[in-house]
């Protein structure tokens, strides 16, 4: 039974991710930054009532944006969707008919099979805007 409980726990062990190397950070924020860069941050809203999930773009396990003409929403998620980066990966929420709102879980789930690898929650939505003339 031991010997069990020691080879259940190495198998989580290795799935657990990995954090992300120095080089994945930069991507990261240089993906980021292509998508605010020359905007100015709004301030932060709860829901977004209106988005497109072709829309959204998945920065890290944290953060994701939502692009809406020449406004882009980051999300900061609270708490780390593991795998979110992942092409294998989708996020999945359930809407409550007012959009997707500060506090609404995400879910993250394997394409192939369904299986839900990980979860968050959605914080606020930070509008970033073409400065006005």
């Amino acid at each position: 039974m031991r010997v069990l409980a020691i080879a259940a726990c190495a198998a989580l062990a290795a799935c657990a991710a990995q954090p992300p190397s120095p080089t994945e950070i930069a991507k990261s924020q240089a993906e980021l930054q292509k998508l605010i860069g020359g905007k100015v941050a709004g301030k932060p809203i709860t829901c977004l009532p209106h988005y497109r999930a072709d829309d959204m773009v998945r920065i890290d396990d944290r953060t994701i944006a939502f692009r809406q003409g020449s406004t882009v929403f980051v999300n900061h998620l609270n708490g780390e969707c593991s795998n979110l980066k992942s092409s294998f990966y989708a996020l999945v929420t359930r809407g409550n008919g007012m959009g997707l709102c500060n506090g609404d879980i995400a879910q993250v789930r394997d394409l192939s099979n369904g299986i839900t690898v990980g979860a968050c929650a959605l914080g606020d939505f930070i509008p970033y805007s073409p400065p006005r003339p």
